[in-house]
C-alpha cells in the first residue's frame, strides 16, 4: 500500500533529550504522519531522558495496557540537598551533613525499599487533588495531602557509591506509577541527611527496550515514510504479551 494513503498504526519508542515532553514527541508524530490519532502511554520528568511511548491510530486501544507495564530506571541521587520537587530542577529546601554515612547504611537503606510498600507521589507531579494536578498547587505554594500508593521494587542494583561527592548511581526495577524521585527522596529521609535525584534515564517499559527507540534529531528530520517504518507494528505488541 501507497504510504501516503495507508492508515499508520502501531507503536513508536522514542529516547527523549532533557526538557523534551511526551505532548512534544506526540505534536511531531502528528504532523510528521499526518495524523491526529496518535497519544502517548505516560509522561517522564522533564530533566529525565530515555523512552516515553507513542501509540499511533489503531494501537492507542492498548494505551492503558502499554502504561501499566513495570518499567526500568538508571538514576543518580545526591545526599544531603533536599529539593521541594525531589529533583534537580527544584529550589533547594534542606542541607545536611552526610558525614559518618557509611556505605553500609546507603545499601541497607536501599535494601528497605525493596518489595512492596507505600510511597506517597510528591506535590510536583501530576496526581490529581479534586481534579487539579499538584503541581499547579506546588507552584501557588500550596501542600495538600497525598494518598500513597502501593509499589514495588522488583529489583534493584546499587552501581556506584560515592561517599565524598555524596552521590549513588542506581538501577532500579519499578512496578506502575513508581515514583523514582520519590524512591530517592525517601532513601535520604531514612538515612537522616536528605537527598534529591540528579539524574533519571528510563531505558526499559514492559517489553520495551531503549535499544530500539528513536532520537529526537533523526525524529525531527524523519519523513512520513521514515517514521512508518519506524512504528513496531501491533500485532508484535499484542503477540509479545500473548494478546494476539
Amino acid at each position: 500500500m501507497n504510504t501516503e494513503t495507508e492508515q499508520p498504526c502501531g507503536v513508536l519508542l522514542v529516547d527523549k533529550d532533557p526538557g523534551f515532553t511526551s505532548h512534544n514527541a506526540v505534536a511531531l508524530c502528528r504532523r510528521i504522519l499526518h495524523t491526529k490519532k496518535v497519544g502517548h502511554c505516560g509522561t517522564l520528568d522533564p530533566m529525565a531522558t530515555g523512552m516515553p511511548i507513542v501509540v499511533v491510530g489503531k494501537a492507542t486501544k492498548v494505551q492503558d495496557l502499554l502504561m501499566c507495564e513495570d518499567k526500568v530506571y538508571t538514576a543518580t541521587m545526591k545526599l544531603g540537598i533536599e529539593t521541594n520537587s525531589q529533583d534537580a530542577d527544584g529550589e533547594v529546601v534542606a542541607e545536611k551533613s552526610t558525614e559518618g554515612i557509611t556505605e553500609e547504611q546507603i545499601r541497607a537503606a536501599f535494601e528497605h525499599y525493596h518489595g512492596e510498600f507505600d510511597q506517597v507521589p510528591p506535590m510536583y507531579s501530576a496526581v490529581k487533588i479534586n481534579g487539579v494536578p499538584c503541581y499547579k498547587l506546588a507552584r501557588k505554594g500550596k501542600e495538600v495531602e497525598r494518598k500513597a500508593r502501593h509499589v514495588q521494587v522488583l529489583d534493584y542494583e546499587i552501581t556506584r557509591i560515592d561517599l565524598a561527592a555524596a552521590e549513588v548511581d542506581f538501577t532500579v526495577h519499578c512496578s506502575k506509577g513508581f515514583y523514582v524521585r520519590t524512591y530517592a527522596h525517601d532513601i535520604g529521609q531514612l538515612l537522616g541527611c536528605g537527598a534529591h535525584l540528579t539524574a533519571l534515564r528510563r531505558i526499559r517499559s514492559g517489553h520495551f527496550d531503549i535499544t530500539e527507540a528513536v532520537d529526537v534529531p533523526t525524529l525531527k528530520a524523519a519523513g512520513r515514510e521514515e517514521l512508518m517504518a519506524r512504528l513496531l507494528p501491533l500485532a508484535k505488541v499484542l503477540a509479545d504479551r500473548n494478546l494476539s
